[in-house]
């Protein structure tokens, strides 16, 4: 009996017994389509969260001043009086070799009123290197300048949600007037769209200002504390460097001992994009790990019918081999009945899989990246569970002796 011949029998049993065969590959359906699907989701998850992450900053470094304390209750990260914006700029000039820009960061909250329009929102007081640092870039106008920042002029650059509330679609934000709580603002130009970030905020709802005007104006400060310092280095190559040396200039600036702590906190993107890669890649294979159960199910399923079948057949078996056919034909023919219904089901998890995932992300709005060596790996992998999973009931019934087999009643 050569190979077409026991491929030609076992499609003839396996559509003999549609109902029984269908059902039989539900649980490989289920597996592999939910193999595909995960892998898909928490890939393009973790493709949107680093793309994300680097809209946040080129060779991003974070300084935050050091937490106020009342008691045992915190103020929050950026909110202590310990970093200037003398500190940056002295970062900016002292590590050139590391550091190729330096923005002071301070925060305020503002109603924008324009005509009859306001909104309410943050602004960022910054220097002109924040362009460079967070990967911004204008879609109209122009930035404020260095030459502005010194100066305290009353200028700022609005993003498109701001732009869309307080002008509408038809109007030119650029060089209109509007007012910060009372305070005269020249719109100089609107930055490019970001979009909303991993934590659902919307970056495009911004305003920013030269950090010397929202000190003077806005905070109405006397001091020149800053909430934050956002550095961008060269290289990530010399982060621990940078990050060595920032620490050293700055303990010195602040007249730190040895044994004091420093009055600051560090942080960077590749902590960040450390941290969500492994909280994605648990989960990634906490549901994986499920799915495996559901092919393990799906398996011990092929491997029940088959038993069934072997139990069913003995004639039939027994009358082969009165025939001529050798125990390995009806191993063959038994085992290649199994992965048969592996393979039309995996073929089916494939495709349910893949238009699983499309409509997830079609309906949820999430980021869907489907992996060919994945996909295929899924598929191969069905086939193998068909294999091992039916080799127990192929070998029973290929060790069974044809005159027992005649007689079975």
């Amino acid at each position: 009996m050569n190979f077409a011949m026991i491929f030609k029998v076992a499609l003839r049993a396996i559509m003999r017994n549609k109902t029984r065969s269908v059902l039989t590959c539900i649980g490989i359906i289920v597996g592999i389509a939910a193999v595909i699907a995960v892998m898909a989701i928490g890939q393009g998850a973790q493709t949107m969260m680093v793309k994300q992450i680097s809209s946040m900053g080129n060779n991003l470094v974070m300084v935050f001043p050091e937490r106020r304390r009342a008691g045992s209750v915190s103020s929050g990260r950026g909110q202590g009086q310990t970093m200037t914006a003398a500190d940056a700029m002295a970062v900016k000039t002292e590590l050139a070799h590391l550091v190729q820009g330096v923005s002071p960061s301070v925060r305020a909250t503002v109603q924008m009123m324009y005509a009859s329009k306001n909104w309410s929102s943050n602004i960022q007081g910054v220097s002109p290197d924040v362009l460079l640092i967070s990967n911004w870039s204008m879609g109209e106008g122009r930035f404020f300048t260095e030459e502005e920042t010194e100066l305290y002029s009353r200028v700022c650059v609005i993003g498109t949600t701001v732009k869309a509330n307080l002008f509408g679609d038809d109007e030119d934000p650029v060089g209109k007037i509007i007012r910060l709580n009372n305070m005269t603002f020249t719109i100089v130009g609107v930055l490019n769209s970001k979009g909303a970030n991993n934590w659902g905020q919307d970056q495009d709802d911004v305003i920013m200002a030269p950090y010397t005007s929202v000190q003077r104006y806005l905070q109405r400060s006397k001091f020149d504390n800053i909430n934050m310092m956002n550095i961008s280095l060269h290289t990530m190559d010399d982060l621990e460097d940078a990050k060595r040396e920032i620490t050293a200039l700055l303990r010195q600036r602040h007249n730190l001992a040895d044994y004091q702590d420093d009055d600051f906190e560090m942080r960077d993107t590749t902590e960040i994009m450390n941290t969500i890669g492994s909280v994605s890649g648990l989960m990634t294979v906490l549901l994986t790990a499920v799915a495996a159960i559901s092919l393990l199910v799906g398996g011990i399923g092929i491997m029940n019918i088959m038993l069934v079948s072997v139990t069913e057949r003995i004639k039939e078996i027994g009358l082969r081999m009165a025939i001529g056919a050798t125990p390995t034909n009806i191993l063959a023919q038994f085992l290649l009945e199994a992965v048969v219904l592996s393979t039309i089901g995996g073929a089916f998890g494939v495709a349910l899989g893949v238009g699983g995932a499309h409509f997830i992300g079609w309906w949820k709005g999430w980021p869907i990246l489907i992996q060919m060596h994945s996909t295929f790996g899924a598929f191969f992998f069905s086939s193998f569970v068909g294999m091992f999973f039916g080799f127990y009931p192929a070998y029973r019934a290929s060790k069974l002796h044809p005159i027992d087999c005649l007689r079975y009643e």
